[in-house]
C-alpha cells in the first residue's frame, strides 16, 4: 500500500461526497459548507471548481443527459459542473424545512440512494430515499439522525447505510431488479470510541472502506464485519472516500475544517484537501445514474 498524499491543497469547511465519473475521467467531490462543486482530472492533474447557490451535498455521474444529478439541501435536481447553474427536479420532503440532504451514491442498477439530516444535528429527521431512472423517488427508511454512506455490494443484493449519529453502519437487503428493501441488519458500530462512522467505498473484493469522523481513519471492514485493516489518516476528520482513476486503484478521501481552530487546526494543515493513497486493491466499478 502506497502511504498517503495530498491529491489537492483546499480549505474545505465539509469536504464531502467523493464520486468518480469514468467517462468524463474525473472525481468530482464537494464543499457542503462551502457551497462549491470541485474536481480532479488525475491523468493530467487538472483541478477547477465552481460555487453553488445552494449546499449541494452529494452528485454522480447521470445517463441521460449533460449535467451530474445532485442531492442538495432543497431536494435533487441536475447540476452543470462547469457553471454551477442547478435545476430541480424534487423535494422528498417539504414538510422537513430543517432538514437537508447528506450523503448519496449510485448502485449497480443505476439507482441514486440518498439520505437526509437535520442541517442543525439536534435529532433524528433523516431518511433514506431510493431515486429510480424515471425520477420517482421512495422514501425506504425514516428516523435517522445523519445518514451517510450508502453504497452497494458487488452483487447489488446489499446496500450498506450508516447513521454517524447513533454511531452504527447496518446491512440493508434489496432487491438487485427492483431496489425494494428487505431486512436490514446491524453491520458494525463505533459507538463509545470517540469517532463516527461516515461516507465509504466498496471494492471488487466486496470489503467496505469506511472514512471515520474524530478517528483520522479510513478502516476496510470485511463483508462479516469484522476489521481487515486500519489506514491512519493525516486529519482528524476524514469524511467519504471513493475509488477513482482510469484503474480505479486509487483510494480518494474528503477531509473537513469544520469545527476546527487554534491548535486543532494548526496540527493538521491538510485537513479540508483531498487525500489518496494506493491500497492495494481495485475499486468496485459503477454505473452512472440511469436517469
Amino acid at each position: 500500500m502506497d502511504e498517503v498524499v495530498c491529491a489537492v491543497r483546499r480549505e474545505n469547511l465539509l469536504g464531502e461526497g467523493p464520486v468518480w465519473d469514468a467517462r468524463a475521467r474525473r472525481l468530482y467531490w464537494v464543499d457542503i459548507k462551502g457551497r462549491r462543486l470541485q474536481w480532479l482530472e488525475p491523468a493530467s492533474g487538472a483541478t477547477g471548481g465552481v460555487d453553488v447557490d445552494r449546499q449541494v451535498t452529494a452528485v454522480a455521474p447521470r445517463l441521460g443527459g449533460p449535467g451530474l444529478v445532485a442531492a442538495t439541501e432543497t431536494g435533487v435536481g441536475v447540476i452543470d459542473p462547469e457553471t454551477g447553474a442547478y435545476a430541480q427536479r424534487l423535494d422528498p420532503e417539504p414538510d422537513r424545512p430543517f432538514n437537508r440532504a447528506n450523503d448519496g451514491n449510485v448502485d449497480l442498477a443505476g439507482r441514486f440512494w440518498f439520505g437526509t439530516m437535520d442541517d442543525r444535528e439536534t435529532g433524528a429527521a433523516g431518511a433514506l430515499y431510493r431515486l429510480d431512472a424515471d425520477w420517482t423517488c421512495t422514501r425506504i427508511l425514516d428516523g435517522l439522525g445523519i445518514s451517510n454512506t450508502l453504497v452497494c455490494s458487488p452483487d447489488g443484493r446489499t446496500l450498506y447505510v450508516a447513521d454517524s449519529m447513533a454511531g452504527q453502519i447496518d446491512s440493508l437487503a434489496i432487491d438487485p431488479i427492483t431496489g425494494a428493501a428487505g431486512e436490514r441488519r446491524p453491520f458494525i458500530n463505533t459507538r463509545g470510541q470517540g469517532r463516527a462512522p461516515d461516507g465509504s467505498a466498496v471494492d471488487a473484493e466486496g470489503y467496505v472502506w469506511n472514512a471515520q469522523w474524530g478517528g483520522a481513519r479510513i478502516v476496510r471492514y470485511a463483508p462479516d464485519g469484522s476489521i481487515d485493516r486500519i489506514v491512519p489518516m493525516p486529519v482528524d476528520q476524514p469524511t467519504s472516500c471513493a475509488f477513482g482513476g482510469d484503474d480505479l486503484r486509487a483510494l480518494y478521501v474528503t477531509t473537513a475544517r469544520k469545527g476546527l481552530t487554534g491548535e486543532a487546526l494548526a496540527r493538521q494543515p491538510l485537513a479540508g484537501s483531498l487525500l489518496s493513497f494506493r491500497p492495494g486493491v481495485t475499486g468496485l466499478a459503477l454505473p452512472p445514474f440511469a436517469g
